[in-house]
Protein backbone atom coordinates (compact mmCIF):
# COMPACT_ATOMS: atom_id res chain seq x y z
CA UNK A 1 0.00 0.00 0.00
CA UNK A 2 1.49 3.32 -1.10
CA UNK A 3 2.26 6.26 1.12
CA UNK A 4 -0.27 8.99 0.26
CA UNK A 5 1.61 12.22 -0.49
CA UNK A 6 -0.33 14.99 1.25
CA UNK A 7 -0.22 18.04 -1.01
CA UNK A 8 -2.28 20.07 1.44
CA UNK A 9 0.27 19.56 4.23
CA UNK A 10 3.30 20.27 2.02
CA UNK A 11 1.66 23.37 0.51
CA UNK A 12 0.77 24.62 4.00
CA UNK A 13 4.48 24.46 4.94
CA UNK A 14 5.45 26.40 1.80
CA UNK A 15 2.78 29.05 2.42
CA UNK A 16 3.80 29.39 6.08
CA UNK A 17 7.39 30.07 5.02
CA UNK A 18 6.26 32.62 2.43
CA UNK A 19 4.03 34.31 5.01
CA UNK A 20 6.92 34.61 7.44
CA UNK A 21 9.22 36.18 4.83
CA UNK A 22 6.47 38.51 3.58
CA UNK A 23 5.94 39.72 7.15
CA UNK A 24 9.67 40.50 7.43
CA UNK A 25 9.50 42.57 4.24
CA UNK A 26 6.38 44.35 5.49
CA UNK A 27 8.17 45.23 8.72
CA UNK A 28 10.69 47.04 6.50
CA UNK A 29 7.90 48.91 4.69
CA UNK A 30 7.81 46.64 1.63
CA UNK A 31 4.51 45.15 0.44
CA UNK A 32 4.32 42.25 -2.00
CA UNK A 33 1.69 42.59 -4.74
CA UNK A 34 0.25 40.13 -7.26
CA UNK A 35 -1.94 41.26 -10.18
CA UNK A 36 -4.25 38.66 -11.70
CA UNK A 37 -5.96 39.36 -15.02
CA UNK A 38 -8.99 37.30 -16.05
CA UNK A 39 -10.75 37.79 -19.39
CA UNK A 40 -14.29 36.46 -19.79
CA UNK A 41 -16.33 34.33 -17.42
CA UNK A 42 -14.90 30.81 -17.68
CA UNK A 43 -16.11 29.08 -14.45
CA UNK A 44 -12.90 27.09 -13.89
CA UNK A 45 -10.77 30.21 -14.38
CA UNK A 46 -12.94 32.08 -11.89
CA UNK A 47 -12.38 29.34 -9.27
CA UNK A 48 -8.60 29.50 -9.83
CA UNK A 49 -8.55 33.30 -9.56
CA UNK A 50 -10.58 33.23 -6.34
CA UNK A 51 -8.20 30.64 -4.87
CA UNK A 52 -5.23 32.83 -5.76
CA UNK A 53 -6.84 35.83 -4.05
CA UNK A 54 -7.44 33.73 -0.91
CA UNK A 55 -3.83 32.56 -0.93
CA UNK A 56 -2.58 36.16 -1.24
CA UNK A 57 -4.68 37.17 1.77
CA UNK A 58 -3.35 34.20 3.74
CA UNK A 59 0.34 35.01 3.17
CA UNK A 60 -0.05 38.77 3.50
CA UNK A 61 0.26 39.88 -0.14
CA UNK A 62 -1.68 42.65 -1.81
CA UNK A 63 -3.97 41.21 -4.47
CA UNK A 64 -5.05 43.19 -7.54
CA UNK A 65 -7.72 41.63 -9.73
CA UNK A 66 -8.53 42.87 -13.22
CA UNK A 67 -11.70 41.15 -14.51
CA UNK A 68 -12.19 42.07 -18.16
CA UNK A 69 -15.19 41.26 -20.38
CA UNK A 70 -14.85 38.43 -22.92
CA UNK A 71 -14.96 40.92 -25.82
CA UNK A 72 -11.84 42.77 -24.60
CA UNK A 73 -9.55 43.50 -27.55
CA UNK A 74 -5.93 42.38 -27.73
CA UNK A 75 -4.83 46.01 -27.74
CA UNK A 76 -6.77 46.70 -24.53
CA UNK A 77 -5.29 43.66 -22.82
CA UNK A 78 -1.74 44.50 -23.90
CA UNK A 79 -2.22 48.09 -22.70
CA UNK A 80 -3.22 46.76 -19.26
CA UNK A 81 -0.21 44.43 -19.14
CA UNK A 82 2.11 47.34 -19.96
CA UNK A 83 0.50 49.42 -17.21
CA UNK A 84 1.11 46.60 -14.71
CA UNK A 85 4.69 46.18 -15.97
CA UNK A 86 5.30 49.80 -14.93
CA UNK A 87 3.40 49.68 -11.62
CA UNK A 88 5.87 49.45 -8.73
CA UNK A 89 3.19 48.08 -6.39
CA UNK A 90 2.83 45.01 -8.64
CA UNK A 91 5.64 42.46 -8.25
CA UNK A 92 3.98 39.61 -10.13
CA UNK A 93 1.62 39.52 -13.11
CA UNK A 94 -0.51 36.52 -13.96
CA UNK A 95 -2.85 36.40 -16.94
CA UNK A 96 -5.29 33.55 -16.35
CA UNK A 97 -5.34 31.04 -19.22
CA UNK A 98 -7.08 30.05 -21.40
CA UNK A 99 -7.92 33.38 -23.01
CA UNK A 100 -10.87 33.84 -25.38
CA UNK A 101 -10.08 32.55 -28.88
CA UNK A 102 -9.64 35.99 -30.47
CA UNK A 103 -6.70 36.82 -28.18
CA UNK A 104 -3.16 35.63 -28.92
CA UNK A 105 -1.91 33.93 -25.74
CA UNK A 106 1.72 33.90 -26.88
CA UNK A 107 1.70 37.62 -27.62
CA UNK A 108 0.16 38.39 -24.22
CA UNK A 109 2.61 36.17 -22.29
CA UNK A 110 5.55 37.68 -24.16
CA UNK A 111 4.36 41.17 -23.19
CA UNK A 112 4.75 40.46 -19.44
CA UNK A 113 8.02 41.75 -18.02
CA UNK A 114 10.19 38.64 -17.40
CA UNK A 115 10.98 39.66 -13.81
CA UNK A 116 7.22 39.90 -13.09
CA UNK A 117 6.33 36.69 -14.97
CA UNK A 118 5.49 34.59 -11.89
CA UNK A 119 4.05 31.79 -14.06
CA UNK A 120 7.50 31.46 -15.71
CA UNK A 121 5.96 31.21 -19.19
CA UNK A 122 7.94 34.03 -20.86
CA UNK A 123 10.54 32.69 -23.35
CA UNK A 124 13.33 34.37 -21.38
CA UNK A 125 12.35 32.48 -18.23
CA UNK A 126 11.88 29.25 -20.18
CA UNK A 127 15.44 29.66 -21.49
CA UNK A 128 16.76 30.16 -17.96
CA UNK A 129 15.01 26.96 -16.85
CA UNK A 130 16.61 25.08 -19.76
CA UNK A 131 20.16 26.07 -18.78
CA UNK A 132 19.53 25.83 -15.03
CA UNK A 133 20.05 29.44 -13.85
CA UNK A 134 16.40 30.23 -13.19
CA UNK A 135 14.78 32.59 -10.69
CA UNK A 136 11.23 31.35 -11.30
CA UNK A 137 9.92 27.88 -12.04
CA UNK A 138 6.53 27.05 -13.53
CA UNK A 139 4.28 26.55 -10.53
CA UNK A 140 3.00 23.03 -11.15
CA UNK A 141 6.35 21.36 -11.99
CA UNK A 142 7.97 23.18 -9.06
CA UNK A 143 5.20 21.87 -6.81
CA UNK A 144 5.77 18.34 -8.10
CA UNK A 145 9.45 18.57 -7.17
CA UNK A 146 8.48 19.59 -3.62
CA UNK A 147 6.15 16.59 -3.38
CA UNK A 148 8.83 14.19 -4.61
CA UNK A 149 11.26 15.65 -2.05
CA UNK A 150 8.63 15.09 0.66
CA UNK A 151 8.72 11.33 -0.02
CA UNK A 152 12.43 11.25 0.86
CA UNK A 153 13.24 9.74 -2.54
CA UNK A 154 16.36 11.18 -4.16
CA UNK A 155 15.83 11.87 -7.88
CA UNK A 156 19.55 11.45 -8.64
CA UNK A 157 20.14 8.42 -10.85
CA UNK A 158 16.50 7.39 -10.87
CA UNK A 159 14.55 6.45 -13.99
CA UNK A 160 11.98 9.24 -14.40
CA UNK A 161 9.11 9.09 -16.91
CA UNK A 162 6.91 12.07 -17.75
CA UNK A 163 3.66 11.43 -19.63
CA UNK A 164 2.72 14.60 -21.51
CA UNK A 165 4.75 17.24 -23.34
CA UNK A 166 2.92 20.51 -22.72
CA UNK A 167 4.86 23.75 -22.32
CA UNK A 168 3.18 24.33 -18.96
CA UNK A 169 3.90 20.96 -17.30
CA UNK A 170 5.51 18.20 -19.36
CA UNK A 171 8.54 19.97 -20.84
CA UNK A 172 9.60 21.97 -17.76
CA UNK A 173 8.92 18.90 -15.57
CA UNK A 174 11.44 16.91 -17.59
CA UNK A 175 14.02 19.70 -17.23
CA UNK A 176 13.61 19.94 -13.44
CA UNK A 177 14.04 16.19 -13.03
CA UNK A 178 17.10 16.37 -15.28
CA UNK A 179 18.58 19.21 -13.19
CA UNK A 180 18.31 16.85 -10.19
CA UNK A 181 20.27 14.21 -12.17
CA UNK A 182 17.32 11.98 -12.96
CA UNK A 183 17.44 9.92 -16.16
CA UNK A 184 14.38 11.30 -17.92
CA UNK A 185 12.13 9.85 -20.61
CA UNK A 186 9.38 12.07 -22.03
CA UNK A 187 6.39 10.24 -23.45
CA UNK A 188 3.28 11.40 -25.29
CA UNK A 189 0.45 10.28 -27.57
CA UNK A 190 2.83 9.04 -30.29
CA UNK A 191 5.11 7.06 -27.96
CA UNK A 192 5.47 3.37 -28.80
CA UNK A 193 5.52 0.79 -25.99
CA UNK A 194 4.21 3.38 -23.53
CA UNK A 195 3.11 0.77 -20.98
CA UNK A 196 6.57 -0.82 -20.86
CA UNK A 197 8.35 2.55 -20.61
CA UNK A 198 6.11 3.70 -17.75
CA UNK A 199 6.55 0.39 -15.95
CA UNK A 200 10.33 0.98 -15.88
CA UNK A 201 10.00 4.30 -14.00
CA UNK A 202 11.15 4.83 -10.43
CA UNK A 203 9.35 8.19 -10.62
CA UNK A 204 6.28 8.51 -12.87
CA UNK A 205 4.65 11.91 -13.52
CA UNK A 206 1.29 11.76 -15.30
CA UNK A 207 0.22 14.98 -17.04
CA UNK A 208 -1.76 13.67 -19.99
CA UNK A 209 -5.25 15.03 -19.26
CA UNK A 210 -7.10 11.70 -19.56
CA UNK A 211 -9.06 10.31 -16.62
CA UNK A 212 -7.56 7.13 -15.08
CA UNK A 213 -5.16 6.74 -18.01
CA UNK A 214 -2.38 5.23 -15.89
CA UNK A 215 -3.34 1.75 -14.70
CA UNK A 216 -1.55 -0.59 -12.28
CA UNK A 217 0.11 -2.58 -15.09
CA UNK A 218 1.91 0.64 -16.16
CA UNK A 219 3.50 1.15 -12.74
CA UNK A 220 6.67 -0.34 -11.29
CA UNK A 221 6.41 -1.89 -7.83
CA UNK A 222 7.36 0.78 -5.26
CA UNK A 223 7.47 3.70 -7.74
CA UNK A 224 6.68 7.30 -6.81
CA UNK A 225 3.58 8.26 -8.83
CA UNK A 226 2.68 11.94 -9.22
CA UNK A 227 -0.74 12.66 -10.73
CA UNK A 228 -0.99 16.13 -12.30
CA UNK A 229 -4.33 15.39 -13.98
CA UNK A 230 -7.57 17.17 -13.12
CA UNK A 231 -10.48 15.45 -14.82
CA UNK A 232 -14.09 14.46 -14.14
CA UNK A 233 -15.17 10.83 -14.04
CA UNK A 234 -18.50 9.38 -15.20
CA UNK A 235 -20.18 10.55 -11.98
CA UNK A 236 -18.80 14.07 -12.41
CA UNK A 237 -16.33 13.70 -9.52
CA UNK A 238 -12.79 15.05 -9.71
CA UNK A 239 -10.21 12.45 -10.62
CA UNK A 240 -6.68 12.39 -11.97
CA UNK A 241 -4.81 10.78 -14.84
CA UNK A 242 -4.01 7.81 -12.58
CA UNK A 243 -6.39 5.03 -11.61
CA UNK A 244 -5.76 5.75 -7.94
CA UNK A 245 -7.48 2.73 -6.39
CA UNK A 246 -5.52 0.13 -8.35
CA UNK A 247 -2.19 1.99 -8.51
CA UNK A 248 -2.01 2.77 -4.77
CA UNK A 249 -1.71 -1.00 -4.11
CA UNK A 250 1.48 -1.13 -6.19
CA UNK A 251 3.20 2.26 -5.89
CA UNK A 252 5.55 3.24 -3.08
CA UNK A 253 4.08 6.74 -2.88
CA UNK A 254 1.22 8.44 -4.75
CA UNK A 255 -0.55 11.79 -4.88
CA UNK A 256 -4.35 11.85 -4.56
CA UNK A 257 -6.71 13.96 -6.69
CA UNK A 258 -7.84 16.28 -5.25
CA UNK A 259 -5.38 17.13 -2.46
CA UNK A 260 -2.10 16.30 -4.19
CA UNK A 261 -0.53 18.52 -6.84
CA UNK A 262 -3.38 21.09 -6.93
CA UNK A 263 -2.63 22.86 -3.63
CA UNK A 264 1.08 22.99 -4.53
CA UNK A 265 0.53 25.02 -7.71
CA UNK A 266 -0.84 28.03 -5.82
CA UNK A 267 1.72 27.66 -3.01
CA UNK A 268 4.53 27.86 -5.57
CA UNK A 269 2.87 30.88 -7.20
CA UNK A 270 3.08 32.61 -3.80
CA UNK A 271 6.77 31.66 -3.55
CA UNK A 272 7.46 32.99 -7.06
CA UNK A 273 5.74 36.28 -6.25
CA UNK A 274 7.85 36.66 -3.10
CA UNK A 275 11.00 35.91 -5.11
CA UNK A 276 9.97 38.55 -7.68
CA UNK A 277 9.49 41.16 -4.95
CA UNK A 278 12.93 40.42 -3.48
CA UNK A 279 14.66 40.57 -6.87
CA UNK A 280 12.96 43.83 -7.85
CA UNK A 281 13.98 45.37 -4.52
CA UNK A 282 17.62 44.40 -5.14
CA UNK A 283 17.49 45.86 -8.64
CA UNK A 284 16.28 49.25 -7.32
CA UNK A 285 18.94 49.48 -4.61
Amino acid sequence: MAKIIDGKAVSARVRAQVKEEAAELKANGISVGLAVVIVGDDPASRVYVNNKKKACAEVGFESYEYALPAETTEEELLTLVEKLNNDEKVNGILVQLPLPAHLNETKVINAIRPDKDVDAFHPENVGHIMIGDFSFLPCTPAGVMELIADTGVDVCGKSCVVIGRSNIVGKPMAMLLLHKNGTVTMTHSRTRNLKEICASADILVAAVGKAKFVTADMVKEGAVVIDVGMNRNEEGKLCGDVDFESVKEKAGAITPVPGGVGPMTIAMLMRNTLTAAKRQRQQTK
